[in-house]
C-alpha cells in the first residue's frame, strides 16, 4: 500500500521529534566535552567496504544488508553500521596525517534486513564514536566512560557494563586451534551457520543464539583464558582505568560481539528495562580494520548505540524528556484590517527571534484562542479593527490569563522584555 510505510520502518512525527533533538544534542554535548568532533559519511558505500570491514561470516553481511547494483554496474550497500564507513573516510581523506589520536563521532541512519521488534527496526538510527591512532588501554576506558556519562546525563539507571578481551591476531590464532579441536566432534550437531563459521571464524560460534547449539557448547573454551601476556596486561589496564573513574563493570567472557573486526577490548552496556534485547550500547577495539580496508596500520576503538532503543530505554525508565513550548506568541485577529496588521507584526516578531504565528483559516475569535492553547503559546496578541484606530493591542498571558493594553508601536519591545 502506498499509504503504509515499509515493514521495519517508522515515521518520526512532530509529537516525538523533540525527543530525538534532545538526545542528539545531549550526545553532541558529551562528545564535545570528551574532545570528539563530528563526521558524516554517505548513506551508502561500496559493498566491499562491509564485506571486508564487518566480515563475511557475520549475520549482517550474510543475511541483513540492503545491497544492489547501481546504474553503473557498481555493487552498492546501504550502510548497516557506522564504523566501516568512518574508517573508509579516515583512509580516503588521509586523516592519519593529522595529530593523533583522531577522535570522531557520528549520528547516522542505518539499514539492516532483520525481524522488526521493540527498539529494533530495519531502518534505524545510530550514535557512534571512533578513536584512532593509539593502543593505550586508557582510550578504551575513555570510550566506555563517554557512553556511561551520556547515559548518566539522561538519568538512565539499571545499566550494567560488561567487558571482555577477545584477544589479538597472535593469541586468536592459537585459541582458534584449541576451539576447533573442541568443536570438531560437535560440529554435526551445530546449526548450518555455526558449521559455516567453523573454518572462517570459529569464535563467532560462541555468539550463536540457537538453543540447540548453546546446549552443545556448555563447556566451550573461552578466549579470555587463552589471551597472550600483552592482551592480559592491556585488559588489566582497562579494568584499572575504569576503576579509577569509578565505573563498575562485570567481566563477561562470552562477549564476542557480532562483527569480525573486534580485537582485545569488547564491551556491552545492558539495560534491564527493554526485555530480552537488552544491549543499548556495544563496541570495542579493532586494531586490524584500517589495514583490512587498505589503509596504514592504525589502531582504533569505538562504539555504536541505536537511538530507537535508547528512546525506548528512556520510556521504560519513566524518564520524561522536557517538552519545549511550541511558540512564544500567537496573534489573534478581529476584523479585516487587523489581519493585514497581523502580517506586518508577525514578520517583525520573527525577525527579532520571537517564535510567532497567526490564523490562516479564518477561524472565529474563540477558535483562535483554542488553537493558541493547543500550541502552548505563552502570549496572545489580540488585534481588533477598533483598537487599531487607537493604536493599541491587547496582550494576554495565556498561563495566568492576565490582559494588558499595549501601544502597537511598543508591542515588539514589550514582548522581548517579557520572553
Amino acid at each position: 500500500m502506498l499509504t503504509k510505510s515499509p515493514r521495519g520502518t517508522k515515521d518520526i512525527l512532530p509529537e516525538d521529534m523533540y525527543k530525538w533533538l534532545y538526545v542528539e544534542e545531549a550526545f553532541r554535548d558529551i562528545c564535545y566535552k570528551f574532545g570528539y568532533k563530528g563526521i558524516r559519511t554517505p548513506i551508502f558505500e561500496h559493498t566491499e567496504v562491509f564485506k571486508r570491514g564487518v566480515g563475511e561470516t557475520t549475520d549482517i553481511v550474510q543475511k541483513e544488508m540492503y545491497s544492489f547494483e547501481d546504474n553503473g554496474g557498481r555493487e552498492i550497500t546501504l550502510k548497516p553500521e557506522g564504523t566501516a564507513p568512518v574508517v573508509r573516510a579516515f583512509i580516503e581523506n588521509k586523516l592519519y596525517a593529522d595529530a593523533q589520536p583522531v577522535k570522531l563521532y557520528y549520528i547516522t541512519p542505518c539499514f539492516r534486513y532483520e525481524r522488526p521488534q521493540a527498539g529494533r527496526l530495519r531502518a534505524f538510527h545510530q550514535f557512534g564514536i571512533e578513536a584512532f591512532g593509539t593502543i593505550n588501554p586508557g582510550i578504551d576506558a575513555e570510550v566506555i566512560a563517554l557512553a556511561m556519562n551520556f547515559f548518566r546525563t539522561l538519568k538512565i539507571k539499571n545499566l550494567e557494563l560488561r567487558i571482555n578481551s577477545v584477544g589479538c591476531k597472535k593469541c586468536r590464532s592459537e585459541y582458534n586451534k584449541i576451539l576447533k579441536t573442541y568443536l570438531k566432534d560437535k560440529l554435526p550437531s551445530l546449526c548450518n551457520t555455526c558449521q559455516d563459521r567453523f573454518e572462517r571464524n570459529p569464535m563467532r560460534i560462541i555468539d550463536c543464539k540457537s538453543e540447540t547449539c548453546k546446549e552443545q557448547l556448555t563447556n566451550i573454551p573461552l578466549m579470555i583464558d587463552h589471551i597472550c601476556d600483552q592482551c592480559k596486561d592491556d585488559f588489566e589496564s582497562l579494568k584499572e582505568n575504569l576503576s579509577l573513574m569509578d565505573i563498575k563493570y562485570t567481566v563477561d567472557p562470552t562477549i564476542v560481539r557480532g562483527l569480525d573486526y573486534y580485537t582485545k577490548t569488547a564491551f556491552e552496556i545492558i539495560s534491564n528495562e527493554i526485555g530480552a534485547q537488552a544491549t543499548v550500547c556495544g563496541g570495542g577495539r579493532y586494531d586490524g580494520l584500517m589495514e583490512e580496508l587498505g589503509g596504514p596500520e592504525t589502531p582504533g576503538i569505538g562504539f555504536g548505540m541505536g537511538i530507537e532503543r535508547l528512546l525506548l530505554t528512556l520510556k521504560n525508565n519513566n524518564i520524561e524528556i522536557p517538552k519545549p513550548k511550541d511558540m512564544d506568541v500567537f496573534i489573534v485577529t478581529i476584523g479585516d484590517k487587523s489581519k493585514k496588521e497581523a502580517t506586518k507584526l508577525l514578520s517583525k516578531l520573527r525577525v527579532e527571534g520571537i517564535s510567532a504565528d497567526k490564523d490562516y483559516m479564518d477561524k472565529s475569535i474563540k477558535a483562535q484562542f483554542k488553537y493558541a492553547n493547543k500550541k502552548n503559546a505563552e502570549y496572545c496578541v489580540v488585534i481588533g479593527d477598533d483598537e487599531l484606530e487607537k493604536g493599541i493591542v491587547t496582550l494576554k498571558n495565556m498561563e495566568i490569563g492576565e490582559q494588558v493594553e499595549v501601544e502597537l508601536d511598543n508591542i515588539v519591545t514589550e514582548l522581548k522584555n517579557r520572553l
